[in-house]
Parts: C-alpha cells; sequence; structure tokens
C-alpha cells in the first residue's frame, strides 16, 4: 500500500499540473512563459525555483516576477508565484492580482503573501513534497515557511478563479487554502471568521506586519491597534456598505458592482478600510469604508493620523501638547509623525511622576475597548482623583482618559463640577494620537509625565548668582581625595583586566560558535535597554532570569529575555539560539535575535498578547476561560509543534519541558511551543538518548528515573497539559483536598467510576455542551499518560486524532506509573530533584 501511494502521488500530480498547464497556455497571455513551465510539469517536477522573468510597472513590489499558476481571461486575472521588488532584493511568493497590457502587467497588487515577514533572495525555492508539504526556502537553504500539510493526503494545487490558492485531496477537498489565512485583503467571495484577521503592513514599500489588524470579535468586526492590549478604533454588528456582508461571525468580501473587472478590500498602513478597483488604466479607491462613520472625529478617529502623543484637531492640524518642557515634536515640518517625550518614564522614580492636564481632549478608544477588551483597564463610576491614582499606581500606564458622567446623581447644574462628581476612566500603556474636543467640554486626558528629581533642579547658588566659597572648599577637597583613591586602585584594575582579558575573549567566543548567521538579528546590550525602557516592563521571572517587554523602532513589540548566572545559563543560551533559530514554524514560537556581549546572554523573542497558557487555565469567571473552540484549537497547535520538533525537522528535537507556562498564546489564542533552554537534539536514527534528569516535577514521565528517554517524554508532558486545559485546574493543586491534590490521581478514580465528567472545567457551560468530544479528548490524554512509553502514541498520531482520521486506542491503563522500577526508584527521584528545576522560566510572556 505504501508503495502504491509513493507511485500514485506523482502520477496524480502530474495529472493536475499537465491540466493547469493547459488552463496556462489557453489564456493566451503575451507572455513567451507558457511552454517552459509545461516543460518542467512533463519532467514530474514538483518544485519552482525563484528566476524573476515577467515584468511589472510597478516600483515598490511585484516589478519583477517568476509566474507558477495563471488564472483569469476576461475578469480578474491572477498569478501564483514569487513577486520581487525592482532589484530583487526582497521577494515574496503569493498571489498578485493583476491587468495586462501588452508584454507588460499593470500595477500588480500584492493580495496574499506566505513569508511578508520574511523577504526570500533569488533563486529561492517552492517545493510540493510527496508528504504533501508545500515548502518555501531561501537560497541559503533556510526553512521560510511551509502549509504543515504533511501526511494529509494532498493530490494536487490549484489557483482558483477567485485567487484562492488551494491544496486539496484526490476527491478535490481543499486540504489548505491561502483565504484561510489572510494578510492585509480581502478578495470578492473571500470570508474573514471569528478568530482571524487582517494585519496591515508597515508601508506601501514594507510588507511586514505593521500596527493596525481587523478581525471579527465577540459580534462585531472591529478594527484596532495590534498592541497589548489592543485598542479599537472602530467595531460595527452590522453591513454598512454594499462592498461587503456580515453576520455576526463572517465578513465576508463582496463584488460591487456585479458588473467591475477586479476588485479589493485592503487594510492600509495609515489604518484606514478602502476598496479598490480596476479603472481602465490603473486602480481607483472607490470607498473609504470607515470615514463616513467616524462621525464628527473624522480623520482624528485614526490612531496614528498625528503620531504617537500627537493631537488632531477638528480641521485636521496636529499639534505637540502645550508643556514644552515634557513633549517636542519629531520633525517641525511634518508635526503628522507625531511627538516625543523629552524625559523617558523610570519605574524606579514614581514619586516623580506626574500629569500633563489636557482639557478638552479625548481618545479614539474610549468607547470601542470598553465593549470589546476586558483586558483593558476601564474603570466606572469612579471620580476625577481615583482615575489619575489608579495611572500614578501602575508603572505601565502612560495616560489616563475621563469622562464625567452626565447622568451621575441626576443632571448636571451650569459648571458645578464638583470633587464628588463621578464618571469612566480609561488608562492608556500606549499614547497614540488624541483628539482636540472642543464641543464637549466634559472630557479630559491627562498624560504622564516624569519630574526631574531635586537633585537635578536644584545647586547651591548664593542671591549673587556665585558659589559660595565652603562650596568650593569642598568640591576641592571631594576632588583630590576622589584622585588620591583612583590612582590607587588604578594599577589593581590594569592587572586584573590583564589577567581576565584573555579567558573572557576565550569564553565570548565559545558562546558565539553556533550562532546561526544571517538568520537572527544580533542586538546590543545598550540598544535592548534602550527597547525595553531600561528593562523596566516586565513581564515574567523564573529560575533563569527575567522577561521584559520591549518595542523596536519599527513599531514591532518584543519579549526580551535575560538570563542571569553562569553553567546551565549560558547551556540554555547556546541550546535556544542553536535550536529555535534554525527552525520556523507556526506553532513554536519566534526567535528574533540575541545579545551576546560580555557577561550578558539576551534572547529576543516575537511579543504574545495573550501571554501563556497556564493564566488562562485557571480563570474563576467563564467570561475570562476559554471556550471549547478555543480549547481545542490550542490543543491541536501544540500537537501539530511538537509533531513538527520530533519528525519533520533536520534532526530530532525533544522539548523536555512541555507545561503550560511554556505554551504562549498571541491574540488570536493560536498556541507557540516556547522555552527551548532544556532541549535534546538527536540525529534522526536514534530512537533513545541518556540525559540527566531535567524539566518541571508534575510533568516528568516514569522513564525519567532510568535516564534513558525517547520523544515519548513530550507526548506524557502533553497528556498532562491536555488534561489540564480540559478539567481547568493545575496538574498538581494544593488547594483542593487530599485525595484530590494530584490530576492524575482523581482522573484515574473518576475514570474507573465512569464519572470523568464530573472533572470536566465546570466553570465554562460550553465544555458540558460539548460532552462526547470532551470524553474523546480525554480519552486521548489517557492514551498519552500510558505509564510504559512504548504503548503512547507519536506526536503526528496524536495530529491524525484530533483531525479524526485515527481512533484513540481502547485497551489503556489508567495506572499512568506502572513502570516497573518506579517504586523501588521512587526515593532517588526525591534525592535528585530539586525543589525547584533549572526550567521554571518560561520563555516571553
Amino acid at each position: 500500500m505504501l508503495v502504491e501511494h509513493k507511485l500514485g502521488f506523482p502520477i496524480r500530480l502530474f495529472i493536475y499540473f499537465l491540466f493547469c498547464s493547459s488552463q496556462f497556455a489557453s489564456s493566451q497571455l503575451p507572455w513567451q512563459y507558457n511552454t517552459s513551465l509545461l516543460n518542467s510539469t512533463a519532467g514530474l517536477s514538483t518544485s519552482w525555483t525563484n528566476r524573476p522573468s515577467l515584468t511589472g510597472n510597478s516600483t515598490i513590489v511585484a516589478s519583477r516576477m517568476t509566474p507558477i499558476l495563471h488564472r483569469g481571461n476576461t475578469g480578474p486575472r491572477f498569478l501564483c508565484g514569487f513577486a520581487c521588488n525592482f532589484n530583487v532584493t526582497e521577494c515574496f511568493f503569493g498571489v498578485i492580482l493583476f491587468r495586462t497590457k501588452n508584454e507588460w502587467v499593470n500595477y500588480p497588487q500584492l493580495v496574499w503573501s506566505a513569508n511578508r515577514d520574511h523577504p526570500v533572495n533569488k533563486d529561492a525555492t517552492l517545493k510540493l513534497g510527496q508528504d504533501g508539504n508545500l515548502v518555501l526556502t531561501d537560497s541559503n537553504g533556510t526553512l521560510v515557511w511551509s502549509t504543515n500539510t504533511a501526511s494529509k493526503s494532498v493530490a494536487g494545487l490549484n489557483l482558483t478563479e477567485m485567487g484562492n490558492l488551494v491544496l486539496f485531496d484526490k476527491r478535490k477537498h481543499p486540504i489548505w487554502q491561502s483565504f484561510n489565512h489572510p494578510t492585509d485583503s480581502l478578495l470578492p467571495g473571500q470570508n474573514l471568521d471569528s478568530g482571524r484577521k487582517l494585519v496591515a503592513s508597515i508601508s506601501a514599500s514594507n510588507q511586514s506586519q505593521g500596527l493596525f489588524a481587523l478581525t471579527v470579535l465577540n459580534g462585531f468586526w472591529a478594527t484596532y491597534t495590534d498592541t497589548d492590549p489592543p485598542q479599537y478604533y472602530y467595531a460595527s454588528r452590522y453591513p454598512v456598505n454594499s462592498y461587503f456582508s456580515f453576520d455576526g461571525q463572517t465578513l465576508t468580501a463582496l463584488q460591487y458592482p456585479n458588473t467591475s473587472t477586479a476588485q479589493f478590500m485592503k487594510l492600509g498602513a495609515d489604518g484606514h478600510l478602502r476598496i479598490y478597483q480596476w479603472d481602465v488604466v490603473d486602480w481607483k479607491e472607490v470607498s473609504d469604508i470607515l470615514m463616513p462613520y467616524a462621525g464628527n472625529r473624522g480623520t482624528c478617529g485614526y490612531p496614528m493620523v498625528c503620531g504617537r502623543y500627537g493631537i488632531c484637531s477638528n480641521n485636521g492640524q496636529c499639534t505637540c501638547p502645550a508643556e514644552e518642557k515634557f513633549f517636542r515634536p519629531f520633525s517641525e515640518r511634518k508635526p503628522d509623525l507625531g511627538c516625543s517625550q523629552l524625559t523617558s518614564i523610570n519605574c524606579n522614580s514614581l514619586q516623580y511622576h506626574s500629569f500633563v492636564e489636557l482639557k478638552n481632549t479625548t481618545y479614539f478608544s474610549f468607547y470601542f475597548n470598553h465593549e470589546l477588551s476586558s483586558s483593558i483597564l476601564w474603570l466606572e463610576g469612579k471620580q476625577l482623583e481615583d482615575c489619575k491614582r489608579a495611572c500614578l499606581s501602575n508603572c505601565s500606564c502612560k495616560a489616563a482618559v475621563f469622562e464625567y458622567d452626565w447622568n451621575w446623581n441626576g443632571t448636571r447644574r451650569g459648571n458645578d463640577w464638583n470633587e464628588t462628581r463621578r464618571g469612566n476612566c480609561l488608562l492608556l500603556n500606549e499614547v497614540f494620537s488624541l483628539i482636540d474636543n472642543e464641543e464637549r467640554k466634559d472630557k479630559t486626558v491627562f498624560l504622564k509625565v516624569q519630574n526631574p528629581s531635586k537633585a537635578q533642579t536644584q545647586s547651591p547658588i548664593i542671591p549673587g548668582g556665585k558659589k559660595s566659597r565652603p562650596f568650593k572648599v569642598i568640591i576641592g577637597a571631594t576632588l583630590a581625595a576622589l584622585f588620591g583613591i583612583i590612582l590607587s586602585i588604578s594599577s589593581c584594575f590594569v592587572i586584573f583586566k590583564k589577567r581576565t582579558y584573555e579567558s573572557r575573549k576565550s569564553e565570548d567566543s565559545l558562546d558565539l560558535e553556533p550562532i546561526l548567521p544571517g538568520i537572527l538579528t544580533r542586538f546590543s546590550y545598550n540598544e535592548l535597554k534602550i527597547v525595553t525602557q531600561d528593562f523596566s516592563r516586565k513581564l515574567g521571572q523564573g529560575g533563569f532570569g527575567s522577561v521584559y517587554e520591549g518595542m523596536l523602532s519599527n513599531g514591532t513589540k518584543i519579549a526580551v529575555k535575560n538570563l542571569d548566572g553562569v553553567g546551565q545559563v549560558k547551556e540554555s543560551f547556546l541550546t535556544e539560539v542553536k535550536i529555535v533559530g534554525g527552525i520556523h514554524h507556526i506553532n513554536l514560537v519566534k526567535l528574533l535575535g540575541f545579545c551576546a556581549e560580555k557577561s550578558h546572554r539576551l534572547l529576543i523573542y516575537e511579543y504574545m498578547v495573550n501571554g501563556s497558557l497556564d493564566r488562562w487555565i485557571t480563570h474563576e469567571k467563564q467570561e475570562n476561560g476559554l471556550t471549547w473552540q478555543t480549547r481545542q484549537r490550542i490543543i491541536s497547535d501544540i500537537a501539530k509543534g511538537l509533531a513538527y520538533l520530533h519528525g519533520d525537522c533536520s534532526h530530532k528535537i525533544i522539548h523536555l519541558d512541555i507545561k503550560p507556562q511554556n505554551i504562549l498564546l498571541d491574540q488570536n489564542f493560536n498556541a507557540k511551543i516556547s522555552d527551548f533552554g532544556l532541549s535534546k537534539l538527536i540525529d534522526k536514527e536514534k530512537s533513545k538518548v541518556v540525559t540527566r534528569m531535567r524539566g518541571t516535577p508534575g510533568y516528568l514521565a516514569p522513564e525519567w528515573l532510568r535516564s534513558e528517554i525517547t520523544e515519548k517524554v513530550d507526548v506524557y508532558a502533553f497528556g498532562i497539559v491536555l488534561l489540564e486545559l480540559l478539567c481547568g485546574r493545575k496538574n498538581l493543586d494544593w488547594s483542593q483536598a487530599e485525595e484530590d491534590v494530584h490530576l492524575l490521581s482523581v482522573f484515574r478514580r473518576k475514570a474507573e467510576q465512569q464519572q470523568l465528567m464530573d472533572i470536566v472545567d465546570k466553570k465554562n457551560e460550553d465544555m458540558q455542551i460539548h460532552k462526547e468530544a470532551v470524553i474523546e479528548r480525554m480519552s486521548l490524554a489517557a492514551w498519552c499518560l500510558q505509564g510504559d512509553f512504548n504503548k503512547r502514541p507519536s506526536m503526528t498520531l496524536v495530529v491524525k486524532v484530533l483531525e479524526g482520521l485515527v481512533s484513540v486506542e481502547t485497551n489503556l491503563d489508567y495506572n499512568f506509573t506502572s513502570q516497573p522500577e518506579v517504586e523501588a526508584r521512587n526515593h532517588q527521584m526525591e534525592a535528585t530533584s530539586s525543589p525547584k528545576l533549572p526550567s521554571v522560566l518560561s520563555g516571553p510572556r
């Protein structure tokens, strides 16, 4: 059967691409590429190399192209292939919407891209493997992107008439499609479902993900800044335009009018949502969807219309706050670029924090965030001083917006704004453009500023303007003493430095040997101090150090993991850089760069808005908990990430510390595995490895007692995490009754009593509704937790179970520690395991 499958795949692929090529040739385009494409298909080629041969009249992107598939004759025309800038220094694999004129492609538009954050070079390769995975690799062999469809019975690749790139099976059912992974655009007929989002580019010339996003959330379609927490600047429950429809769950782009030849919807780098349509010779903007509904705010309702801290007036002019000692414009000639704070806010000097008060001023997200975001700080029925005090006591707060409630304790009387009057308060940890609100006198913005300390503002000057004589004597004596001290220690310092220089140089060079050049960005320690505001915003702390929030100059948020100490820390640093720096997968946290400078060891990761999974498992309130659909997606994401580590890399990678703290969640609760400091990399042909015990108590498989382990220790830990997600509690919970402290003991007891629903998370009614599916996932958890690791499934098999392709094993042993040597070696485990093992730090969150 396996041989038949391997032989059948290229035959089916050949038939399909022969069909596609005939379609391509029959389109009668004026380019001379049809024959070469047909010949490559006849040679059973499922690999395409980026060698631009087609020119388009665009100066930004898609100037030079390598076509792979083509669709469309009379209506919209689409190309699937590589699109590059004119110098072919940045190329993207994607779908291009275009019109033709002679041998030119008129103003091509990149409406979908697989690698927008990671441009590739000339000679990059796209390959559809026999395993069904579509993979993009750069010219140096670096894996950039894949569809993650290995072992999914893919029969072919198709570009539809609507511009949807589809991998399909032998029944023509889609396995993967680009319409489910939008970038910044929607084509007519394309849906944006709840949980997915459009993310604007940084600029017209930079395709990387920028600041603005659009999503479907809580029955709204909404636009927001992709920050933590998000700041919404528009939201609607109902369709408000002829160019799309919305039913509360799905936003669908429509063709309007039906006679239009080519059209698309795009979220721009400025936050506008526009409809573009082909108009004879060029693309024409036919609708700016949000503008008619911005009310009297007009363009001032967009977050960056006047840049950070800029104030937008009714006539569209931009100014900075009047307090010049605290703010100044970035550019006098371009006031719309925003304003900068002259002195950064220092969290170690809370006593010097105060406010700049901006009366008759408001903020774009004041009402939208109250309705859509539970994570942002919104305070109702508070007095003005309560609002200001809340911001001053929270170092992350950079501004407070306050509005008096007109209906609080009766109707307002004249100008009687007494101290007891209450209102609503919004706290902001990011300040974008402000709005001048002269028509309404009830809103005020308080910008937090850093005042200079008394030591900085006072100096011992006598009334006449000259320094006193005693003061000069004191200064002279102090300088003399200081000079003597410096002279006495200089020789010691020089000797010490000379002796340690060679050893330090040797150590640093050793540390940098495994660094992968060209893949990761190397940061200096000073650069990281700047982007993290001197490491003032801590996200978490653990055994290896702390994690801090930062922001790069292009607006990208990052998480900076500062490793403290030597020995194991040094080993952890090298392991993470070697492993995470060389692999790329949608369900693995992305390592962006590193810092190895003197004794400093820091890792720079992508920022994950919703933090680590452990924060969400034990939520007390139902509205803050995870829905069944979200839990299923998280379970699937973790499984796919582990399956990739165990089977799809050039080496087998065993994570060795899978736990909720090391599972990070993005804006849409997509899960990614983090913290590879304890991981083990082994050759694929090896099935076992001997290593010292490492990991976290409660997630260690029984075979650790023998020090000989396989990737099945990750499967066991996955089973624990799966069970925690289903039950809404920790594996070890000392707040429970003595017999219920260990979740596995409760699980075994309830399984024997056939009462598994008793331990399912009762805080979420959604779990009770999907009873059968929950019980099936519990059976999968039990399969992963088998005491004999040979009886556990591989993670690839787990993924197939989650996709409904394989059934769970029924002959299960619920004594999850039933290893022959477990009882005899319990004392050994207690003696060799420290109360707090090294991997307490859970990566960036």
